[in-house]
C-alpha cells in the first residue's frame, strides 16, 4: 500500500462540464485509477485519504494518477491535517455523462 501521498501542493480541479469524454475515458481506462475510483464509490465522501488505496504502485505514481482523476472531473481532494482527502465526483460526473460512470463501476466486466 502507497504511503500517505499526493499533497502539500494545492490540487488543481476541473469540473466534469468542462471534461471532453475522451479525457473521462482516458481516466477511467488506466486499472490503477479504476480500482481508486471503485474504492472512493463505496466510500463515504472525504473519508479516504491517499495513502489509504490499495494499488501496486509508488507514492510519485499514486500522486499522477490523482492529477489524472482530477483533470478528469472524477475526483475531488482537500487538505486536512497532514492527509489529502479525496471524493467521487459521482453526481457532477453523472450530470456531464450519464451512465458512464455506473458502466465503468460494474464488477462484472
Amino acid at each position: 500500500m502507497a504511503e500517505e501521498s499526493c499533497h502539500r501542493v494545492a490540487p488543481v480541479h476541473t469540473h466534469p462540464e468542462q471534461v471532453p469524454v475522451r479525457t473521462a475515458l482516458a481516466a477511467l481506462a488506466d486499472p490503477v485509477r479504476l480500482l481508486i475510483v471503485r474504492e472512493l464509490a463505496g466510500s463515504p465522501d472525504w473519508t479516504r485519504a491517499c495513502g489509504s488505496f490499495r494499488v501496486p504502485v509508488r507514492k510519485a505514481a499514486l500522486s499522477h494518477h490523482f492529477q489524472v482523476l482530477r483533470s478528469a472531473g472524477l475526483v475531488e481532494q482537500r487538505d486536512e491535517g497532514a492527509k489529502r482527502l479525496n471524493r467521487l465526483r459521482r453526481e457532477e460526473f453523472e450530470a456531464r455523462f450519464p451512465g458512464l460512470l455506473d458502466l465503468v463501476l460494474r464488477e462484472d466486466d
